[in-house]
């Protein structure tokens, strides 16, 4: 039997566009004790490139903006992280998933990505569809990311708290924000679970005319949530024990 957790933060508009909706879904495969007594929290090593990075400006970060769920911070802790990105029919969006592929490896400078063709063995999937409805809200929007969490079962027959990502763009959006949704989204999907309220950041929470390149601050924050425990990726404590 499982138990489902879910949770929506507000959707923001600008200049007519909806931006992203923060939202997820928390599934374990049976009732568990509490989580703190099954599973650590400790912090992951940095994973390279991102253990190498300094920020000559000190342009500051927004990790105060992040969210932190009751698992801990949206972590990943084995590399690459595989990406599924799916591709259009032929003859259809050709552009599509050259735009998208082109946002997500901006960000193969700071955390190690592999392009896989598997949506099922991929740790983040993206879909070009219009992101689903919630329920009583009629409103789409043009960008969305979810996230899953599970107790994953490793071949020498022990658990471990693994999570995984589901990104969708809306079909509607072409050209740079296309690009730009994509980026933004993808920052998500990467740990950046909340918002900036600077213009010149990615994980700004707005779309605006020009959409801005991963900024300094965006791998500050970043670089700031790697550093943080969290339960994911870590092993389920036996009974036993």
């Amino acid at each position: 039997m499982f138990e489902r957790m879910r949770a929506s933060y507000r959707r923001l508009i600008f200049v007519g566009l909806a931006v992203a909706v923060l939202s997820f879904s928390l599934i374990l495969s049976k009732p568990t004790p509490a989580l703190e007594d099954v599973i650590p929290v400790k912090a992951h090593p940095l994973p390279m490139p991102l253990a190498e990075w300094q920020d000559q400006t000190q342009s500051g970060d927004y990790f105060d903006q992040i969210e932190a769920p009751k698992v801990g911070h949206l972590i990943w802790s084995e590399f690459p992280i595989q990406v599924y990105i799916e591709k259009p029919a032929p003859n259809q969006a050709l552009n599509w998933y050259r735009d998208v592929l082109s946002a997500v490896e901006e960000w193969k400078s700071y955390l190690p990505l592999r392009i896989v063709e598997d949506s099922n063995v991929a740790n983040i999937q993206i879909f070009r569809r219009r992101p689903p409805l919630e329920p009583g809200n009629l409103r789409a929007s043009s960008a969305e990311t979810r996230y899953q969490v599970f107790v994953h079962e490793l071949e020498d027959g022990t658990q471990m708290l693994s999570h995984r990502f589901i990104i969708w763009l809306s079909p509607t959006q072409t050209g740079k924000y296309i690009t730009s949704a994509a980026r933004h989204e993808f920052g998500h999907a990467l740990g950046i679970w909340g918002h900036s309220p600077t213009q010149t950041d990615v994980m700004y929470f707005a779309q605006v005319r020009e959409p801005p390149p991963i900024s300094p601050r965006d791998i500050n924050t970043l670089k700031r949530i790697y550093s943080q425990p969290t339960r994911l990726g870590w092993r389920v404590a036996s009974k036993n024990r």
